[in-house]
């Protein structure tokens, strides 16, 4: 689930609805992270001009999702040591 689909809820529906989207924005933070790891390691094992350039694709999107996310974790007032 996406911080986009949280926007469609209405808010104050139940007494964990915070803790969940609380904890949807955690987990999309760490999938972020983990895809711009992986892009990191891709990009160093690139061989070859076509290669680099799409590694260099791949780890600009992913830098720009993990940002995207981190943004919104800080929007929600999730703290650096809850990530």
């Amino acid at each position: 689930m996406g911080w986009w689909s949280g926007r469609l809820r209405k808010n104050g529906n139940g007494p964990g609805e915070d803790q969940d989207e609380s904890w949807d924005v955690f987990t999309d933070v760490r999938k972020a992270q983990m895809e711009w790891e992986r892009a990191h390691l891709m990009f160093d094992e690139a061989v070859g001009q076509d290669q680099i350039d799409y590694a260099i694709y791949i780890l600009e999107a992913a830098e720009r999702k993990y940002q995207i996310h981190l943004k919104h974790a800080k929007r929600i007032g999730l703290k650096s040591n809850q990530l």
